[in-house]
Protein backbone atom coordinates (compact mmCIF):
# COMPACT_ATOMS: atom_id res chain seq x y z
CA UNK A 1 0.00 0.00 0.00
CA UNK A 2 1.51 3.40 -1.01
CA UNK A 3 1.60 6.42 1.30
CA UNK A 4 -1.43 8.14 -0.23
CA UNK A 5 -3.67 5.06 -0.17
CA UNK A 6 -2.54 4.34 3.40
CA UNK A 7 -3.49 7.90 4.39
CA UNK A 8 -6.93 7.52 2.80
CA UNK A 9 -7.48 4.24 4.65
CA UNK A 10 -6.48 5.87 7.96
CA UNK A 11 -8.74 8.81 7.24
CA UNK A 12 -11.78 6.60 6.63
CA UNK A 13 -11.03 4.56 9.75
CA UNK A 14 -10.70 7.52 12.10
CA UNK A 15 -13.65 9.45 10.73
CA UNK A 16 -15.67 6.27 11.27
CA UNK A 17 -14.41 5.89 14.86
CA UNK A 18 -14.83 9.59 15.62
CA UNK A 19 -18.47 9.47 14.61
CA UNK A 20 -18.93 6.37 16.76
CA UNK A 21 -17.31 8.06 19.76
CA UNK A 22 -19.59 11.10 19.46
CA UNK A 23 -22.68 8.90 19.77
CA UNK A 24 -21.07 6.46 22.22
CA UNK A 25 -20.22 9.09 24.84
CA UNK A 26 -23.42 11.14 24.64
CA UNK A 27 -25.97 10.51 27.43
CA UNK A 28 -28.87 8.52 26.02
CA UNK A 29 -32.25 7.02 26.83
CA UNK A 30 -33.58 3.46 26.68
CA UNK A 31 -34.50 2.24 23.23
CA UNK A 32 -36.33 -0.78 21.91
CA UNK A 33 -33.39 -1.18 19.49
CA UNK A 34 -30.83 -1.64 22.23
CA UNK A 35 -29.79 -5.11 21.08
CA UNK A 36 -29.10 -3.83 17.55
CA UNK A 37 -27.19 -0.93 19.08
CA UNK A 38 -25.05 -3.37 21.05
CA UNK A 39 -24.22 -5.36 17.93
CA UNK A 40 -23.18 -2.15 16.15
CA UNK A 41 -21.12 -1.10 19.17
CA UNK A 42 -19.37 -4.47 19.22
CA UNK A 43 -18.34 -4.05 15.57
CA UNK A 44 -16.97 -0.58 16.30
CA UNK A 45 -15.12 -1.78 19.40
CA UNK A 46 -13.43 -4.55 17.38
CA UNK A 47 -12.32 -1.97 14.81
CA UNK A 48 -11.09 0.27 17.61
CA UNK A 49 -9.26 -2.61 19.30
CA UNK A 50 -7.43 -3.56 16.12
CA UNK A 51 -6.30 0.03 15.62
CA UNK A 52 -5.12 0.33 19.23
CA UNK A 53 -3.20 -2.93 18.96
CA UNK A 54 -1.51 -1.81 15.73
CA UNK A 55 -0.34 1.35 17.46
CA UNK A 56 0.62 -0.47 20.67
CA UNK A 57 2.73 -3.03 18.84
CA UNK A 58 4.48 -0.25 16.92
CA UNK A 59 5.70 1.40 20.14
CA UNK A 60 6.17 -1.77 22.21
CA UNK A 61 9.94 -2.13 21.57
CA UNK A 62 10.56 1.43 22.75
CA UNK A 63 8.79 0.59 25.99
CA UNK A 64 11.25 -2.21 26.74
CA UNK A 65 13.82 0.48 27.59
CA UNK A 66 11.75 1.38 30.66
CA UNK A 67 12.34 -2.01 32.32
CA UNK A 68 13.90 -1.81 35.78
CA UNK A 69 12.96 -0.65 39.25
CA UNK A 70 10.62 2.26 39.95
CA UNK A 71 13.49 4.78 40.06
CA UNK A 72 14.65 3.73 36.61
CA UNK A 73 11.11 3.79 35.25
CA UNK A 74 10.46 7.29 36.55
CA UNK A 75 13.71 8.56 35.02
CA UNK A 76 12.79 6.93 31.71
CA UNK A 77 9.26 8.34 31.80
CA UNK A 78 10.38 11.87 32.66
CA UNK A 79 12.94 11.74 29.84
CA UNK A 80 10.10 11.31 27.35
CA UNK A 81 9.64 15.08 27.62
CA UNK A 82 13.02 15.39 25.91
CA UNK A 83 13.44 12.36 23.66
CA UNK A 84 9.86 11.10 23.17
CA UNK A 85 8.19 11.11 19.75
CA UNK A 86 7.31 14.62 18.59
CA UNK A 87 9.22 16.48 21.30
CA UNK A 88 10.88 19.70 20.18
CA UNK A 89 8.92 19.73 16.93
CA UNK A 90 9.53 22.95 14.94
CA UNK A 91 5.78 23.48 14.47
CA UNK A 92 5.51 25.21 17.83
CA UNK A 93 8.36 27.68 17.38
CA UNK A 94 6.79 28.48 14.00
CA UNK A 95 3.41 29.12 15.62
CA UNK A 96 5.04 31.31 18.26
CA UNK A 97 7.07 33.39 15.82
CA UNK A 98 5.67 33.24 12.28
CA UNK A 99 2.08 32.01 11.89
CA UNK A 100 -0.44 34.61 10.78
CA UNK A 101 -3.93 34.84 12.27
CA UNK A 102 -5.57 32.63 9.63
CA UNK A 103 -2.96 29.94 10.16
CA UNK A 104 -3.27 30.15 13.94
CA UNK A 105 -7.07 29.89 13.68
CA UNK A 106 -6.72 26.78 11.49
CA UNK A 107 -4.36 25.18 14.00
CA UNK A 108 -6.64 25.99 16.94
CA UNK A 109 -9.64 24.59 15.07
CA UNK A 110 -7.84 21.30 14.55
CA UNK A 111 -6.78 21.17 18.19
CA UNK A 112 -10.28 21.96 19.47
CA UNK A 113 -11.87 19.34 17.25
CA UNK A 114 -9.36 16.71 18.36
CA UNK A 115 -9.80 17.46 22.08
CA UNK A 116 -11.08 14.31 23.79
CA UNK A 117 -12.02 16.02 27.08
CA UNK A 118 -9.35 15.49 29.73
CA UNK A 119 -11.82 15.53 32.61
CA UNK A 120 -13.93 12.79 31.02
CA UNK A 121 -10.86 10.68 30.29
CA UNK A 122 -9.84 11.05 33.94
CA UNK A 123 -13.27 9.98 35.10
CA UNK A 124 -13.10 6.80 33.03
CA UNK A 125 -9.47 6.02 33.88
CA UNK A 126 -9.80 6.28 37.68
CA UNK A 127 -12.30 3.44 38.04
CA UNK A 128 -11.12 0.86 40.64
CA UNK A 129 -7.63 2.33 40.96
CA UNK A 130 -5.79 2.03 44.29
CA UNK A 131 -6.62 4.89 46.69
CA UNK A 132 -3.43 6.91 46.18
CA UNK A 133 -3.75 6.98 42.39
CA UNK A 134 -7.51 7.55 42.57
CA UNK A 135 -7.03 10.54 44.87
CA UNK A 136 -4.57 12.15 42.45
CA UNK A 137 -7.06 11.62 39.63
CA UNK A 138 -9.65 13.33 41.84
CA UNK A 139 -7.39 16.31 42.55
CA UNK A 140 -6.58 16.63 38.87
CA UNK A 141 -10.26 16.31 37.97
CA UNK A 142 -11.17 19.06 40.46
CA UNK A 143 -8.65 21.37 38.79
CA UNK A 144 -10.11 20.50 35.36
CA UNK A 145 -13.55 21.34 36.75
CA UNK A 146 -12.45 24.78 37.87
CA UNK A 147 -12.89 23.91 41.55
CA UNK A 148 -16.63 23.94 41.04
CA UNK A 149 -16.88 27.21 39.08
CA UNK A 150 -18.24 26.88 35.55
CA UNK A 151 -16.25 29.80 34.17
CA UNK A 152 -13.02 28.27 35.46
CA UNK A 153 -13.63 24.81 33.98
CA UNK A 154 -10.85 24.03 31.51
CA UNK A 155 -13.30 22.75 28.91
CA UNK A 156 -15.27 25.99 29.31
CA UNK A 157 -12.09 28.00 28.70
CA UNK A 158 -11.52 26.06 25.50
CA UNK A 159 -15.12 26.66 24.43
CA UNK A 160 -14.69 30.38 25.14
CA UNK A 161 -11.67 30.50 22.84
CA UNK A 162 -13.58 28.69 20.10
CA UNK A 163 -16.52 31.09 20.40
CA UNK A 164 -14.43 34.26 20.61
CA UNK A 165 -12.44 33.35 17.51
CA UNK A 166 -15.50 32.12 15.61
CA UNK A 167 -13.98 28.69 15.06
CA UNK A 168 -16.12 25.84 13.76
CA UNK A 169 -14.49 22.54 14.80
CA UNK A 170 -16.18 19.50 13.29
CA UNK A 171 -15.28 15.89 12.56
CA UNK A 172 -15.88 16.37 8.84
CA UNK A 173 -13.32 19.19 8.56
CA UNK A 174 -10.60 17.84 10.86
CA UNK A 175 -7.48 16.06 9.63
CA UNK A 176 -7.52 12.37 10.45
CA UNK A 177 -4.37 12.57 12.58
CA UNK A 178 -6.17 14.83 15.06
CA UNK A 179 -9.18 12.52 15.09
CA UNK A 180 -6.86 9.55 15.65
CA UNK A 181 -5.36 11.20 18.71
CA UNK A 182 -8.80 11.70 20.27
CA UNK A 183 -9.95 8.23 19.24
CA UNK A 184 -6.86 6.67 20.82
CA UNK A 185 -7.34 8.50 24.11
CA UNK A 186 -11.04 7.57 24.29
CA UNK A 187 -10.29 3.95 23.39
CA UNK A 188 -7.62 3.62 26.08
CA UNK A 189 -9.66 5.31 28.81
CA UNK A 190 -12.90 3.40 28.19
CA UNK A 191 -11.35 -0.07 27.81
CA UNK A 192 -10.23 -1.66 31.06
CA UNK A 193 -7.61 -3.91 29.46
CA UNK A 194 -5.85 -0.63 28.59
CA UNK A 195 -6.31 0.92 32.06
CA UNK A 196 -2.57 1.31 32.68
CA UNK A 197 -2.03 2.50 29.11
CA UNK A 198 -4.58 5.25 29.74
CA UNK A 199 -2.76 6.35 32.89
CA UNK A 200 0.56 6.48 31.03
CA UNK A 201 -1.05 8.47 28.22
CA UNK A 202 -2.68 10.96 30.60
CA UNK A 203 0.56 11.36 32.51
CA UNK A 204 2.59 12.07 29.41
CA UNK A 205 0.12 14.78 28.39
CA UNK A 206 0.78 16.58 31.67
CA UNK A 207 4.52 16.01 31.28
CA UNK A 208 4.95 17.29 27.73
CA UNK A 209 2.19 19.87 27.23
CA UNK A 210 3.63 22.93 29.08
CA UNK A 211 6.36 23.74 26.56
CA UNK A 212 4.03 23.41 23.59
CA UNK A 213 1.12 25.39 25.01
CA UNK A 214 3.51 28.13 26.14
CA UNK A 215 4.60 28.59 22.53
CA UNK A 216 1.02 28.55 21.27
CA UNK A 217 0.12 31.21 23.85
CA UNK A 218 3.14 33.28 22.75
CA UNK A 219 1.94 33.14 19.15
CA UNK A 220 -1.57 34.14 20.15
CA UNK A 221 -0.17 37.04 22.20
CA UNK A 222 1.98 38.17 19.24
CA UNK A 223 -1.13 38.20 17.06
CA UNK A 224 -2.93 40.44 19.53
CA UNK A 225 -5.40 37.91 20.95
CA UNK A 226 -6.70 38.81 24.38
CA UNK A 227 -5.78 37.21 27.68
CA UNK A 228 -9.32 35.87 27.94
CA UNK A 229 -8.97 34.17 24.56
CA UNK A 230 -5.55 32.77 25.53
CA UNK A 231 -6.61 31.69 29.03
CA UNK A 232 -6.78 27.95 28.28
CA UNK A 233 -3.20 27.93 26.98
CA UNK A 234 -1.75 30.35 29.53
CA UNK A 235 -3.20 28.24 32.35
CA UNK A 236 -1.87 24.90 31.09
CA UNK A 237 1.60 26.33 30.43
CA UNK A 238 1.98 26.66 34.21
CA UNK A 239 -0.49 24.25 35.83
CA UNK A 240 0.56 21.14 33.91
CA UNK A 241 4.07 21.40 35.34
CA UNK A 242 2.76 20.77 38.85
CA UNK A 243 0.26 18.23 37.53
CA UNK A 244 3.07 16.23 35.92
CA UNK A 245 5.11 16.13 39.13
CA UNK A 246 2.09 15.02 41.15
CA UNK A 247 1.07 12.41 38.55
CA UNK A 248 4.51 10.82 38.60
CA UNK A 249 4.72 10.94 42.40
CA UNK A 250 1.17 9.77 43.20
CA UNK A 251 0.21 7.59 40.22
CA UNK A 252 3.18 6.35 38.18
CA UNK A 253 5.71 5.54 40.89
CA UNK A 254 3.30 3.86 43.37
CA UNK A 255 1.72 1.72 40.64
CA UNK A 256 5.10 0.48 39.41
CA UNK A 257 6.28 -0.18 42.98
CA UNK A 258 3.14 -2.16 43.77
CA UNK A 259 2.95 -4.03 40.47
CA UNK A 260 6.11 -3.95 38.32
CA UNK A 261 4.25 -5.82 35.58
CA UNK A 262 2.22 -2.69 34.81
CA UNK A 263 5.31 -0.66 33.90
CA UNK A 264 5.41 -1.81 30.27
CA UNK A 265 1.73 -0.88 29.85
CA UNK A 266 2.30 2.58 31.36
CA UNK A 267 5.27 3.04 29.03
CA UNK A 268 3.34 1.92 25.97
CA UNK A 269 0.45 4.23 26.82
CA UNK A 270 2.73 7.23 27.09
CA UNK A 271 4.42 6.33 23.82
CA UNK A 272 1.10 5.77 22.04
CA UNK A 273 -0.06 9.27 23.03
CA UNK A 274 3.24 10.80 21.94
CA UNK A 275 3.22 8.96 18.62
CA UNK A 276 -0.31 10.24 17.93
CA UNK A 277 0.80 13.75 18.80
CA UNK A 278 3.82 13.46 16.52
CA UNK A 279 1.58 12.47 13.60
CA UNK A 280 -0.56 15.56 14.27
CA UNK A 281 2.45 17.89 14.40
CA UNK A 282 3.81 16.51 11.13
CA UNK A 283 0.46 16.87 9.37
CA UNK A 284 -0.19 20.37 10.74
CA UNK A 285 3.28 21.54 9.76
CA UNK A 286 2.97 19.96 6.31
CA UNK A 287 -0.31 21.73 5.62
CA UNK A 288 0.78 25.06 7.10
CA UNK A 289 4.14 25.17 5.31
CA UNK A 290 2.46 24.34 2.01
CA UNK A 291 -0.07 27.06 2.79
CA UNK A 292 2.73 29.56 3.35
CA UNK A 293 4.19 28.74 -0.04
CA UNK A 294 0.77 29.04 -1.70
CA UNK A 295 -0.01 32.31 0.10
CA UNK A 296 -3.42 31.43 1.57
CA UNK A 297 -4.96 29.70 4.55
CA UNK A 298 -5.05 25.89 4.56
CA UNK A 299 -8.12 24.14 3.26
CA UNK A 300 -9.60 22.67 6.42
CA UNK A 301 -9.02 18.94 6.52
CA UNK A 302 -7.03 18.82 3.28
CA UNK A 303 -3.29 18.74 2.67
CA UNK A 304 -2.16 21.23 0.04
CA UNK A 305 0.92 19.39 -1.20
Amino acid sequence: MDVESDRMSSERLHRHLAAFNVSRLEPGLPSSNWEDDLHREYAHRVTEGRDLETLRLAVEPLGFESAGDSDHFVRWFENLAVVGPGQGHPLFAWLAEKADLAQMRWFLTQEASGEAGFEDLLAYAQVKLPPRAKLECARNFWDEMGHGKQGAMHSQMLDNMVNELGLQPAVATTVWESLALANTMVGLATTRRYAYHALGALGVIELTAPGRVKQVAAGMRRLGLSGHTRAYFDLHAALDISHAKAWIREVIRPLVEANPACAQALAEGGLMRLRCGERCFERYFEDLRCDKQAGHAPAVGLALC
